[in-house]
């Protein structure tokens, strides 16, 4: 029988494995060891030495000879078979499971079913729904996709979100964060974690914030570098993304994102760099939108010359979900895997471009030698799929630690720590929000599951810890039982309200908390994977061709605490419809409480205190901020432990130590307040099936924006820039801090930047060293201008009252952040510019806080 061409070439390599796996087994083994049996990849003496390989790279290489094995067995209808996820089905190793994110297993070949779970913020979407599914989409009841998004997802740990773990300026934090995670995924018997999410917080209405590390790069890298080497410590395969320039969720699926080179390299690339390079990433997932003309997922100039050729990244590179949109330029220009399901990938479509020569069986080979090469590095070939119990209760306390690590307090006027002895407490919050109500994740809807959203990091725990349910068992922790703790909620118009249920008008719940001895406001911002932050015009949806604003909406509507969609923001929220945008007049509901006039000993002021439940930063009313405004304790979206995490902080047993890892502006003059349609959502084109979005601010994002006075209106005052109410590293504590002795000193071709830290206070508690560096005045001839400032280290230091520690931070010009360096776009090369750097040390970004620590010439 003659073989077709294809065909022909893989039995030759078949044959010529065989004889390669003979001669290696032959070679050093012991003559007389009985001889091994069964598949040359998994022969135990291959095995043995690939865990007694000394370094990464030697482990690496005999992972990358038993992925060349093993193609070379393959025929080539099975190798098309592992090129894509699998149509959803029941797992045949776990019945139990019906998964939607797997590639099928093949028995004979010792390729086990190669498991993949969502993230960042848990397990989310984790290939197992349960399969009373599978007989629904059977009877022809539900549609197949219902696999990806049921709330019947194999439960897990509920973490607080990941810019709160950011918040935490500790990549210990991080470490812990992907410790739990994959501890997990071992439990559940899953391989990939499509995670950490390394975009940046350009919008501060982007739907998927609290999912990234914020809005500087450096930070964000660090942070992912360490949950990327947490997880994959666990035998597993982290996965940074979304590789490239995905910063918004409208429109995602078809945007175009033109984006400054140079820019890409400073600030959008330099997370993924780090995660590759320091975190050795086994792979990268490439995004849904187009980089400068080409899509993530089919673009040789990001793929392959930045990410392979500029980094020396040796993992595989998987699509987002239904993100591709070609057969044969995806593989051609880099990617290896598409997910879920066998799309532009099948069978047909392969063999359709194989007869017409744009493919070869030899780029099928190099995409699956890449993550079989990943898959054997990780042992994923070499243990059995298992599920075993997780330890619930074990990792809800390191989720109750991360949360309480995460919390940054914004001002305090003498509020917190509310007094253990406090006699009537009141929780005050919006009946139609979550925030006071239960406990808060991405996308929570009111009266709704944790993980009953359609976000791909909606997690399923198996407990929640309400608001209230927290405070009264911290109390009881605390002696004090009998403390009387009610929920006041208000409706919308702020004119009724219900306390524990019985309603009240507005002006009797307002009494009844003048009249309580604590008051605790909680308020938000909810959002999603699918949709940002945004109004956009009537009749937007997810297979919209362009999603403008809204006529009359501004970008900066969603960042203030009073925007909100009733519905998922899985999909866009509109003007008006059934997920038409509402105002729940929270700012005024704040400023009436703070307006009341207290019938107890404290002043308003002095006993309340605004809980924040954030995706990222807000738009701060100037009412709120200030000496005459409540305490503001923001801890993100908490999780599942949510209550506990919060009364830990409230009353002082867990000492707030977080920063802002993005920046809050006052309302009106934020970044979004000034930003064109073409820097969000969109330009549309005039045929209307276009939407580009352009990065025009380039290096100004984020705080370098206010740095720099783009807007005009931000001019430093005394110390203070009159558009930030909280900057960009800022976060007090129960205790006082003092920084002194900042210096700067040249060490082995790099610099050292010592401080002395001091806790002048009466409690113990952890302050954050930033170190920022100003460039010289050339480096803005060389392409972009430079922002005044960028952060090139930081450390966190755990003092007891009284006590003081010198603390060193190394700036070394050859990291893999490229501190000194600017991008020169026209030699493809990190530029050191000629001139003087200043170093700058202290307690945030803000210029009061910061002092001179030197300077150096270059």
């Amino acid at each position: 029988m003659t073989l077709p061409s294809p065909l022909r070439k893989s039995a030759v390599a078949m044959a010529v494995g065989v004889v390669l796996a003979a001669g290696i087994a032959a070679c050093g083994g012991d003559d007389d060891a009985p001889p091994e049996t069964g598949n040359a990849w998994m022969r135990p003496s291959i095995v043995a030495r690939q865990a007694a390989a000394g370094t990464d790279a030697a482990k690496e290489a005999v992972a990358n000879e038993r992925a060349r094995l093993l193609l070379a067995a393959m025929t080539l209808d099975q190798k098309m078979q592992q090129l894509t996820g699998a149509m959803p089905e029941v797992l045949p190793e776990l019945p139990e499971c019906y998964g939607a994110r797997h590639v099928s297993g093949i028995k004979e070949l010792d390729i086990p079913t190669f498991r993949i779970t969502n993230g960042p913020v848990g397990l989310g979407q984790n290939d197992c729904v349960s399969t009373s599914v599978y007989d629904q989409v059977k009877a022809g009841t539900k549609s197949f996709t219902a696999a990806y998004t049921h709330p019947s997802s194999a439960k897990a740990t509920a973490l607080p979100s990941a810019l709160g773990a950011a918040a935490s300026f500790d990549p210990a934090v991080a470490t812990a964060y992907g410790e739990v995670i994959g501890d997990e995924m071992n439990n559940l018997a899953l391989h990939v974690f499509e995670a950490p999410g390394v975009n940046m917080a350009r919008l501060p209405v982007l739907g998927r914030n609290f999912e990234y590390f914020g809005e500087d790069p450096y930070l964000t890298g660090v942070m992912g570098v360490a949950e990327v080497k947490a997880v994959q410590s666990k035998g597993l395969i982290g996965m940074p993304k979304h590789y490239l320039a995905n910063e918004q969720e409208t429109n995602r699926q078809k945007i175009q994102t033109n984006v400054d080179p140079q820019v890409l390299r400073e600030i959008y690339m330099l997370p993924f760099e780090m995660t590759v390079r320091d975190g050795k990433a086994a792979s990268v997932m490439c995004a849904y939108n187009y980089v400068n003309g080409v899509h993530s997922c089919e673009n040789d100039e990001l793929l392959n010359k930045v990410l392979r050729d500029d980094w020396g990244f040796t993992g595989y590179v998987q699509s987002d979900f239904f993100s591709i949109k070609s057969t044969a330029s995806t593989l051609r220009n880099g990617l290896d895997h598409e997910m879920p399901i066998p799309q532009f990938w099948s069978k047909a479509n392969l063999t359709k471009a194989l007869a017409e020569g744009s493919i070869t069986v030899a780029m099928i080979d190099k995409a699956l030698e890449r993550r079989y090469t990943q898959s054997f590095k990780w042992g994923i070939f070499d243990r059995p799929l298992k599920q075993t119990a997780i330890d619930f209760a074990g990792h809800g306390q390191r989720a109750r630690a991360i949360g309480t690590d995460s919390a940054v307090l914004l001002q305090n006027n003498g509020a917190l720590p509310i007094a253990a002895d406090v006699a009537k407490l009141v929780v005050v919050g919006k009946a139609t929000q979550v925030y006071a109500q239960q406990a808060v994740a991405g996308g929570a809807m009111v009266g709704q599951p944790m993980g009953a959203g359609g976000g791909s990091s909606d997690v399923v725990p198996t407990y929640t810890v309400a608001p209230v349910e927290g405070i009264k068992e911290a109390l009881k922790g605390l002696g004090n039982t009998g403390a009387v703790v009610q929920l006041i909620l208000v409706d919308d118009a702020n004119a009724s309200a219900t306390i524990d249920g019985v309603a009240v008008s507005f002006a009797q719940a307002l009494a009844t908390a003048a009249a309580a001895d604590a008051v605790v406001l909680m308020a938000g911002t909810i959002s999603e994977e699918g949709a940002d932050r945004a109004t956009t015009a009537d009749g937007s949806s997810l297979s919209s061709l362009a999603i403008p604003l809204a006529p009359g909406a501004s970008a900066a509507d969603g960042s203030s605490l009073d925007w909100y969609a009733p519905v998922s923001l899985t999909s866009p929220a509109t003007a008006s419809g059934t997920n038409g945008v509402k105002n729940s007049n929270t700012v005024a509901m704040i400023k009436a409480v703070m307006g009341a006039t207290s019938t107890t000993g404290k002043s308003m002021v002095q006993k309340t205190a605004l809980v924040l439940k954030d995706n990222a930063g807000v738009a701060m009313d100037p009412a709120l901020v200030g000496t005459g405004g409540p305490a503001i304790l923001e801890v993100w979206f908490p999780g599942q432990e949510d209550g506990n995490i919060v009364a830990d902080l409230l009353f002082g047993k867990k000492n707030p130590s977080g920063k802002l890892p993005v920046t809050f502006p006052y309302a009106g003059r934020g970044f979004l307040d000034h930003v064109t349609a073409a820097q969000f959502p969109g330009e549309v084109s005039a045929d209307g099936k276009t939407q580009t979005v352009t990065y025009s601010e380039q290096l100004h994002m984020g705080y370098r924006w206010y740095d720099a006075n783009v807007s005009g209106q931000c001019a430093v005052v005394a110390g203070t820039n009159p558009c930030v109410a909280f900057p960009f590293g800022h976060g007090l504590s129960y205790t006082r801090f003092g920084v002194a002795n900042a210096s700067v000193t040249t060490a082995g071709g790099g610099y050292q930047v010592k401080a002395r830290v001091s806790n002048i206070g009466a409690t113990a508690g952890a302050e954050v060293v930033q170190v920022y560096l100003a460039l010289p005045a050339s480096a803005s001839s060389v392409g972009a201008p430079q922002p005044p400032k960028r952060l090139v280290g930081f450390q966190k230091v755990q003092l007891a009252p009284a006590a003081s520690q010198e603390v060193t931070i190394t700036v070394d010009p050859n990291a893999s952040n490229h501190p000194l360096s600017v991008w020169n776009q026209a030699s493809r090369s990190w530029t050191v510019p000629a001139g003087q750097y200043t170093v700058y040390v202290g307690r945030s970004s803000a210029p009061k806080d910061l002092v001179q620590a030197g300077s150096f010439t270059r």
